[in-house]
């Protein structure tokens, strides 16, 4: 049996052909419910989609208007990798014929009513057909969103389910615990901060340590994991974490993995004011990738290779538009072990033959 047409689509709806090609787009012109509609019957009737002439890379076709919308960064260092993930989108943008329309959003514009000021002005006459999530944006203004346009949205997974996403593979972390029990070490800890606004990254990264932790055969205590969870054995606000882990560094703890780079850092500054030496008293891994502060020694970590981070946005963007229908992806890239300064045997280290 042959695959529905949007003429027939639009027979069954007793809608135009128009309505229906710009709601299998996602146009933001239409109303949700008008896209809803038209979507669900043609998943139901198993339209597969074609690329329409809007979408289309033909030489003479118009360019796509993309959009990027930059949220608040979880801390300042997060500024670091904003560039290289820029330039991924726009290499891949200029791969498929689109224009990209970057705007930042202010702490307070991110707020569901503010930003529906100043985000549908800009919509009605950029003429966006989708966007970029960077950094991570309030749900409510996420679902706001993704009821006028097809979104994407980088390094942070969103709970509505017509939101793909783009993020590193937080399971590289197994590769660190690898290289921390390679060294000798058999008392691993796990660390994170807590942020007002944030996604799913942390507790990633904590799955892929407790699996990896169980795969070495080595014990996992709730004292020696950090700020995971609501009712987490342990928590410390970033400033008193220095504590928490040195007192666990002195009951045996040789070696702790944070959940990123800017985490790391500041925890061996913190550590060497309390009279402790990374490595030589304990080892600490990152996660990003990113170059070491003045005066810190580089860190073991995973680099993330952003641009392609970038790059992956736009096409799956590019697809969503072509297939607004097809299932929700996550698309994960692999990060990188970069080997630093931050890890060595442990002083005690009695390794295994």
């Amino acid at each position: 049996m042959r695959a529905p047409s949007q003429s027939q689509l639009a027979r069954r709806l007793r809608l135009s052909r128009a309505t229906v090609s710009r709601a299998l787009a996602n146009h933001p012109a239409l109303s949700a419910d008008t896209r809803a509609r038209v979507q669900a019957m043609a998943a139901e009737l198993g339209y597969a989609g074609a690329p329409t002439r809007s979408v289309r890379k033909d030489s003479d076709a118009r360019p796509l208007q993309l959009g990027v919308l930059i949220g608040t960064p979880l801390v300042a260092s997060d500024q670091i990798t904003l560039p290289q993930i820029l330039d991924g989108i726009r290499a891949r943008a200029r791969m498929d014929r689109a224009n990209v329309d970057i705007l930042p959003f202010a702490p307070e514009e991110t707020a569901p009513l503010a930003g529906r000021r100043r985000l549908f002005g800009h919509l009605r006459t950029a003429g966006w057909r989708g966007a970029i999530l960077l950094y991570p944006f309030p749900e409510a203004t996420v679902t706001m969103l993704a009821e006028k346009l097809s979104v994407v949205s980088v390094l942070n997974e969103c709970a509505d389910e017509r939101i793909d996403t783009i993020d590193t593979d937080h399971g590289g972390v197994r590769m660190l615990v690898a290289h921390l029990v390679a060294l000798g070490h058999r008392k691993i800890g796990f660390a994170t901060w807590r942020y007002p606004a944030g996604g799913l990254w942390a507790s990633r990264r904590f799955a892929a340590y407790a699996e990896a932790m169980f795969q070495h055969g080595l014990s996992l205590s709730p004292a020696d994991v950090v700020n995971v969870g609501p009712s987490s054995a342990s928590a410390a606000a970033p400033g008193e974490l220095a504590a928490l882990v040195a007192k666990r560094v002195r009951q045996g703890v040789t070696a702790w993995v944070c959940a990123a780079d800017h985490q790391a850092y500041q925890l061996v500054a913190d550590l060497r004011e309390r009279g402790l030496r990374v490595p030589q008293d304990v080892s600490v891994v990152g996660f990003d990738g990113q170059d070491a502060p003045p005066g810190l020694p580089r860190m073991t970590s995973l680099a993330v290779p952003n641009a392609d981070l970038g790059a992956s946005a736009v096409a799956r963007l590019v697809g969503r538009l072509l297939q607004p229908g097809s299932p929700r992806r996550a698309i994960l890239v692999t990060p990188r072990l970069i080997v630093g300064e931050t890890t060595a045997a442990p002083w005690n280290a009695v390794l295994a033959p």
